[in-house]
């Protein structure tokens, strides 16, 4: 069963970039529905972005529509958040979850109990 492993969270300025990578061990993740979520202390786990398998369809948060952006690196065999103009509010734990049962490759889930497997998180800090 696939494996998300996350990367690239850190502390920056309100305004910077970040990017956060999804690595699959030993999967090819393009196989897999994707989704980013995130969860700030005291709150609920949050759909951030998502990409269909195979057809690589995408769905945004209205929160971060337009400043994230969510894409499949094949050679790295990867999915990746770039994090344009960040705010203080998109302060959390970014977790990256893969649905390994059947996916439509038309659709993109956005519900936290339609992945199955999830990444241990990491961290993103926007100071103002």
């Amino acid at each position: 069963q696939v494996q998300p492993v996350e990367s690239g969270g850190g502390l920056v300025q309100a305004g910077g970039a970040l990017r956060l990578s999804c690595a699959a061990s030993g999967r090819t993740i393009s196989n897999y529905a994707i989704g980013w979520f995130r969860q700030a202390p005291g709150e609920e786990r949050d759909f951030v972005a998502g990409i269909s398998w195979r057809d690589g369809r995408t769905m945004y948060a209205d929160s971060v529509k337009g400043r994230f952006t969510i894409s499949r690196d094949n050679a790295k065999n990867t999915v990746d958040l770039q994090m344009n103009s960040l705010k203080p509010e998109d302060t959390a734990v970014y977790y990256c979850a893969a649905r390994t049962t059947y996916s439509s490759s038309l659709y993109v889930y956005t519900a936290r109990s339609a992945y199955n497997s999830w990444g241990q998180g990491t961290q993103v800090t926007v100071s103002s």
